[in-house]
């Protein structure tokens, strides 16, 4: 199927030809001809399947035919509410990118910044407005934000909402809205509570389920590499000497782990820099922009700062700590491989991980591929411990084979099979 059948009007198609995009994802396929028939919609989809474009486009054509037939009165006519102030952006360049051929205003407003530019946006009127729920709250409260137009509302990453503590913050904002709305509710996984959240704001919704968080992509290369605890940084140091290795997202558990793998790293020349909580909001946005540039090859994260990434090309992911929630290691992985194309995920595996490991295989119903050729390789003493795992053939000559099966992450060139949604 290509855009085109999806029966999106004109300007909306123009920009998608102009962003290189010609086939929708599944989520996209399945979620847009449902939005367009104002209907409710409940979406599971983990990162990376392009969801973001399956809300935005059609919301933008909804909104343009609104107003277009002179039904738009003035004021906030779509709310997006996402957990972080990264995704919040990316989802703002979504509606850029998409809407750049229609005279709809779009706002993004987040925490963590002077209100002031954001309250002159808002003076100057706004059809769609993304935010996060803390800054939202404290702007509907001082009288700049007025939620009584909203027509379209978007709740996405909710599990993520449930995770960071958010959930009371949506609760409020729920309560603010008009009864009668369009609702679209997205989020990876759904435990109890957000299950029943999903229940009491949907109005018999379309369900709309792609690619379970108990799954990885296919498109995706996983290797684990065995290896103590202290050598964890000299194993890094040694694949990034890999000069195949374009961009690499580094994941560590902490944040205090991630400012002490960017220290390593620069000491030895390689160009990288952190992106967690404890970085002001300026420092993080640097952060994300220089690696979207190439400008930083190396980005060290932790995984709430992470969630949003969106980053075009990205090669690989490193597991440089394997995370004790499995559902975390698809999340994490799944930021390369986007919507398609292809990517590469390498995790460190120590001693102490190793329950880690079990877990996750139990999740993803799969081992992941051992390499063994490699300078820092556990002692075969070590390695004894775990023969208890299930394991598929030993990969060797990691670094044959990982330039044999990149083929460059650009996820367009691959628009056969799916499209690669980059602000998605």
């Amino acid at each position: 199927m290509l855009f085109e059948q999806l029966h999106l009007i004109e300007p909306i198609l123009k920009a998608l030809k102009q962003e290189g995009y010609t086939t929708p994802t599944p989520i996209q396929e399945q979620s847009i001809p449902i939005v367009l028939e104002r209907k409710d919609l409940l979406g599971c989809a983990q990162t990376g399947t392009g969801k973001t474009a399956a809300f935005a486009i059609p919301i933008l054509q909804l909104l343009h035919e609104g107003k277009m037939a002179g039904k738009n009165s003035r004021g906030i006519k779509a709310l997006i509410l996402t957990p972080t102030r990264e995704l919040a952006i990316q989802i703002d360049e979504s509606f850029a990118a998409y809407g750049k051929f229609l005279n709809l205003k779009h706002l993004v407003i987040f925490g963590g910044v002077s209100q002031q530019p954001q309250t002159n946006a808002l003076r100057n009127g706004v059809d769609i407005l993304i935010a996060t729920p803390g800054r939202l709250l404290d702007l509907v409260e001082q009288r700049f934000i007025d939620l009584s137009q909203i027509e379209l509302f978007v709740l996405d990453e909710a599990d993520r909402m449930l995770d960071m503590g958010f959930i009371h913050d949506v609760k409020k904002i729920i309560t603010r809205l008009p009864a009668k709305k369009q609702t679209l509710f997205f989020s990876a996984t759904m435990p109890g509570e957000i299950a029943k959240l999903s229940s009491t704001i949907l109005h018999n919704p379309a369900k709309v389920e792609v690619t379970p968080v108990s799954s990885t992509a296919e498109t995706i290369q996983q290797s684990m590499y065995f290896v103590e605890k202290e050598n964890k940084k000299h194993l890094l140091i040694h694949l990034l000497k890999d000069k195949t290795i374009q961009s690499a997202l580094v994941f560590t558990r902490t944040k205090h782990g991630a400012d002490k793998v960017v220290k390593e790293l620069t000491r030895v020349g390689i160009g990288a820099e952190a992106i967690h909580g404890n970085k002001s909001q300026n420092a993080r946005q640097r952060a994300l922009g220089n690696f979207k540039s190439g400008h930083t090859r190396v980005l060290v994260a932790t995984d709430i700062a992470a969630r949003g990434i969106d980053v075009d090309n990205l090669s690989h992911v490193i597991n440089f700590e394997l995370p004790n929630v499995p559902e975390t290691y698809v999340h994490r992985i799944g930021r390369t491989g986007r919507a398609g194309a292809s990517g590469i995920a390498f995790s460190f595996c120590d001693m102490e991980e190793k329950e880690f490991l079990r877990d996750i295989q139990k999740l993803i119903s799969t081992s992941v591929p051992i390499v063994t050729d490699h300078p820092y390789a556990m002692s075969d003493t070590s390695l004894t411990t775990y023969k208890t795992l299930p394991q598929k053939p030993v990969q060797r000559h990691y670094q044959s084979n990982e330039r044999r099966s990149f083929r460059g992450g650009d996820s367009r060139r691959y628009s056969g099979n799916q499209s690669g949604n980059r602000h998605a």
